[in-house]
């Protein structure tokens, strides 16, 4: 696991792209839905991580990657963690199910 000031990345234990990391941020918080409008540094410093990430795992096309959330009860763990994806294009059948644009359980 990579540490960065108040967050935390590591990779998922089922792997839905050849890249799939977690960003968590280390204080417990709720789920995507308890997000607020003061929330949104976070998620946007989340969000760098995951660049960051992919990056120092040399992954580049930043515009081949997805992240996003599970929406509840869609997601197995009460705790929020972003989900960083790439590249895209090479998701398999079922993760561009699970990991669908703005669907009814995954948003970006």
């Amino acid at each position: 696991p990579l540490q960065y000031e108040d967050l935390v990345c590591f990779r998922d234990r089922n792997p839905g792209a050849p890249h799939h990391y977690l960003v968590v941020p280390v204080e417990h918080m709720g789920n995507c839905k308890t997000l607020k409008a003061e929330h949104i540094p976070l998620v946007k410093r989340m969000m760098e991580v995951g660049k960051a990430v992919l990056q120092k795992n040399n992954f580049s096309d930043l515009n081949d990657v997805r992240m996003g959330f599970h929406w509840p009860p869609f997601c197995s763990i009460s705790h929020l963690h972003l989900h960083v994806l790439a590249p895209a294009s090479q998701l398999g059948f079922l993760s561009r199910l699970y990991y669908r644009i703005n669907s009814y359980w995954f948003i970006t």
